[in-house]
């Protein structure tokens, strides 16, 4: 116990002992032992820091665009410098491998360099002449105190989509990291301590549903950035904008991958493996659906399997681990008890990765890797966001079919095809219905300087995260239409 750290919250530059009614536990996913223990924060604790954010929002918005990045510049020196000790701190919290932790971070420092133009991106437009004599102008402002609400898989990478770009327009916020992984942002916190940027412009609130409501609710917050599953997303969407709120919420996925005959079934299985079961199949971009066409199933089947079955599963801080374990207990069943449903409604378990236990690590939320094949389209596997380390195959006939199952789906985050026909790969851009589509890549992330864009029940709102859309959303448009007279 007197190893384990504390969950503090970082209000107007202070670091406090939230005293909510949430209890919050911080595990090793790879041990079982807590790192952590403490609490949510209170409504009252939301005020507080909601009302220290708007007061430093008061003097934030006045300090020019170019002065503000100066602080971006300063973080992104410290992360890089600090990269190793938060790739472990992931890793230690969140279960993934070294190598898929940093990155994670290195992925959250690209949204640090991108908010770094923001001189050049928040800038408006005018027209001379619009009427006789009349001028026309559009500024971008920003909007006041914003909130994120960030999930456990990524705990870098995640609130480096939102923060840098809300700060480097202008506004102050808050951000909420998962009640599971919230360790990562403490020391992210840190580091933007010592970049010397103004107390209450960036602040930490620890908790669970007590604290988002609290964030929701608030009336000082304008706007409320999430990632996580749909349910939860559609709930914060509905209630912020309810409240008057701008609101992207990023939200689950079942993410296909169409592997035709043409494709190179040497390189293909290895990318759509490493897509599946990266990072225990834990994030929103996991190709958890291959639907194989034509004569590709057989020679496709047999390398996937394979690579299943050969990829070492174990602590990710220990070398050559290639996964490692899913979050909690409670996801180590929901994932196996999923498998099982999924054999009981015809699925041939062909690699089948339920009970797990990893020498010296048998404490651990293992499931490895699982391969099922003749996943019914309409069953539970094919419609479930499983967020494990979980590959269902499906075979059909021809690209046609294929595109038919991927719009048929709920969600509509990513999909991706293999081939070498430039024709067919037009025709599945042109008409999947999904925000991100990969072509020959077997995760389609967009990089820092375009939108993480999705569709369907993977997203509820209008702008996305990163690059403009995320200037279009934390700023708000002012047009200004004038006239200058000798005499009025």
């Amino acid at each position: 116990m007197s190893s384990q750290r504390e969950i503090l919250n970082c209000v107007g530059g202070e670091w406090r002992r939230p005293s909510g009614s949430d209890e919050l536990v911080v595990y090793n996913p790879a041990t079982g032992e807590v790192l952590a223990r403490g609490r949510g924060s209170s409504p009252a604790e939301v005020d507080e820091a909601a009302q220290l954010a708007a007061r430093a929002f008061a003097e934030w918005r006045r300090t020019p665009a170019t002065e503000r990045v100066q602080y971006l510049f300063r973080l992104k020196r410290l992360l890089e410098e600090n990269l190793d000790d938060l790739a472990r701190t992931v890793t230690e919290e969140c279960g993934k491998t070294y190598d898929e932790s940093a990155g994670e971070i290195k992925r959250g420092i690209e949204n640090v360099e991108v908010a770094c133009g923001i001189p050049s991106l928040m800038q408006g437009y005018n027209n001379e002449d619009v009427a006789r004599g009349i001028d026309e102008h559009l500024y971008r402002q920003p909007l006041g105190v914003v909130a994120a609400i960030t999930p456990f898989n990524f705990p870098g990478m995640i609130p480096l989509w939102f923060l840098p770009y809300a700060i480097a327009c202008g506004n102050t916020i808050l951000v909420k990291p998962s009640d599971k992984t919230p360790l990562t942002m403490q020391k992210i916190m840190r580091l933007i301590e010592q970049t010397g940027l103004p107390p209450g412009v960036v602040n930490v609130v620890n908790g669970a549903k007590e604290t988002v409501d609290a964030i929701l609710d608030h009336p000082v917050v304008r706007a409320v950035s999430f990632v996580g599953s749909s349910p939860v997303a559609r709930y914060v969407y509905t209630r912020a904008t309810a409240n008057g709120k701008r609101a992207q919420c990023q939200g689950g996925a079942k993410n296909p991958v169409i592997v035709m005959p043409d494709a190179d079934l040497e390189t293909v299985p290895r990318l759509v493996a490493d897509s599946a079961f990266g990072c225990a199949g834990q994030r929103c971009l996991a190709s958890s659906l291959a639907v194989v066409v034509g004569e590709a199933r057989e020679p496709f089947r047999e390398a996937v399997a394979e690579l299943a079955l050969s990829r070492k599963v174990g602590y990710g801080l220990e070398p050559g681990v290639e996964m490692g374990p899913v979050i909690r207990r409670e996801s180590k069943d929901r994932i196996e008890g999923l498998i099982g449903k999924g054999a009981e409604e015809g699925a041939r378990v062909v690699v089948d990765g339920r009970g797990a236990r990893i020498r010296g690590y048998e404490g651990g939320f293992f499931v490895r890797p699982t391969v099922l094949e003749d996943v019914p389209p309409d069953g539970v596997v094919a419609r479930t966001e499983i967020f494990g380390p979980v590959l269902g195959l499906i075979h059909v006939r021809s690209i046609d079919e294929a595109i038919q199952l991927v719009n048929r789906g709920q969600y509509g985050n990513m999909a991706c095809l293999f081939t070498r026909s430039g024709a067919a790969a037009r025709k599945f851009r042109y008409e999947a219905q999904a925000g991100n589509i990969g072509i020959n890549v077997g995760v389609a992330q967009p990089i820092a300087f375009y939108p993480f864009a999705g569709m369907k029940d993977s997203f509820f709102g209008d702008l996305h995260g990163q690059g403009r859309d995320a200037v279009e959303f934390y700023t708000e448009k002012k047009v200004v239409v004038e006239r200058w007279l000798e005499r009025l």
